[in-house]
């Protein structure tokens, strides 16, 4: 370990959880303030989901309704769910590039320079993401009730939020660690890009699995983007939601696990 490493591993052992605390609720008032300087930077929170929206309900939505048996009406009650989940993990790329950002602007070499927790610059980040997947969210269900959505079961969609937020929060740090250990946001772009084209598509998101070639079902059983997006339709919706949503949970643990401690590592000693 080099000196370096050392004293900014002292620093953050000294400060108390009050501390770890603070530092974050300046730094998510950072970010935010960002924002609101720079508002094009909502424009794919704000845009996103109706573009998505529109596209698959009236592009794909008879055709693939009418295999479901519900026209288009049932397609949009099928994919609603599904396209929370998607707004999880597309908006998750966000937190990635925007680390890489401040990376290379200097922002990051001003704030290691503080006494602050190193973790709480990650979690603040992870924070103000997730409030814009909430306002991704927000405007999702508003064009979604617009073009014939139900909401039957609040406590279901809420249930689905929260849900997918979790899942969300796992993701983004495996973002946080593209952002600390590639070069560009161009890059963190680009592998963002390959990774999320093949999950999102190669799920039950958009259509049934059942239609799909059996190497792409054997692909799509284990895919989170699929548990999550199945058990959202189970709980706004209704039908199974015990397996998927714990599967779900589980994906959830399991990459927080791994990529937090090391995302935190690599911030911590990149030099």
């Amino acid at each position: 370990m080099s000196a370096a490493t050392a004293t900014v591993t002292a620093t953050d052992a000294r400060i108390p959880l009050r501390g770890h605390l603070r530092h974050t609720g300046a730094l998510i008032r950072r970010n935010l303030l960002w924002i609101k300087q720079d508002p094009e930077s909502m424009f794919d929170a704000l845009l996103m989901p109706v573009i998505f929206t529109l596209l698959f309900v009236y592009v794909f939505g008879g055709s693939i309704g009418q295999a479901l048996g519900g026209g288009q009406h049932g397609y949009v009650q099928y994919v609603i769910p599904g396209m929370i989940a998607m707004m999880s993990m597309s908006l998750s790329q966000g937190v990635g590039t925007g680390f890489s950002q401040d990376f290379n602007s200097g922002v990051m070499d001003r704030f290691r320079s503080l006494p602050i927790g190193r973790g709480s610059v990650l979690f603040a980040k992870i924070a103000v993401e997730l409030a814009r997947m909430l306002f991704a969210t927000t405007v999702l269900m508003i064009v979604a009730v617009l073009v014939g959505f139900d909401i039957n079961n609040w406590a279901g969609l809420f249930a689905t939020v929260g849900l997918s937020a979790v899942f969300a929060s796992s993701i983004m740090w495996v973002f946080l660690t593209l952002g600390v250990v590639l070069k560009n946001a161009q890059s963190v772009q680009a592998m963002g890009f390959l990774v999320l084209f093949p999950l999102q598509f190669g799920s039950s998101i958009f259509a049934p699995t059942k239609t799909m070639p059996g190497w792409l079902r054997a692909f799509t059983d284990y895919n989170p983007l699929s548990t999550l997006a199945d058990a959202a339709r189970g709980l706004m919706v209704g039908g199974p939601v015990a397996h998927d949503l714990w599967v779900t949970l589980g994906w959830s643990v399991v990459i927080t696990a791994v990529a937090a401690p090391y995302a935190i590592h690599k911030f911590r000693t990149k030099s």
